[in-house]
């Protein structure tokens, strides 16, 4: 991340919380937020795991570095936050995962998206969309 520019940590907890950080590494206090900020933060998370593994399998830490990656090291999704997301898309029949060996021959879970995920992430696309064209038209404030 280039000197003055700022990421976001997507980490989220059981209390409700989103913990920012910058690219100091100087964490912003904890942040409390009503359920529906954090479900809306947690559906962007999943989001944008569905739409990465539209491209490939991966295992879970391919993931997070794809995700940063493509967004040039704006977003950095804690191991905290990616594993219980991957878990409650699995459990969603939105993706399914196999154990096979990393390119270092090491063994991992990667991740596949199905048939009901690849439906869930148009439709989950249209619903972002739709959600920052309203939000755009709001602080445009015409």
């Amino acid at each position: 991340m280039a000197a003055g520019q700022r990421g976001v940590l997507l980490t989220f907890d059981n209390t409700s919380r989103i913990v920012l950080s910058v690219s100091d590494n100087t964490p912003h206090p904890t942040v409390p937020m009503a359920r529906t900020q954090t479900d809306l933060l947690r559906g962007t998370l999943d989001l944008l795991i569905l739409r990465t593994l539209a491209g490939a399998p991966m295992h879970g830490w391919a993931l997070s570095q794809r995700i940063q990656q493509q967004s040039e090291n704006l977003l950095r999704v804690g191991q905290g936050s990616l594993y219980p997301a991957l878990q409650r898309l699995e459990q969603q029949g939105w993706i399914e995962s196999e154990w096979q060996s990393t390119e270092q021959n090491r063994p991992a879970k990667f991740y596949t998206l199905t048939t009901s995920g690849k439906r869930a992430l148009a439709a989950e696309t249209r619903e972002w969309r739709d959600y920052v064209r309203a939000v755009d038209l709001i602080l445009a404030g015409s």
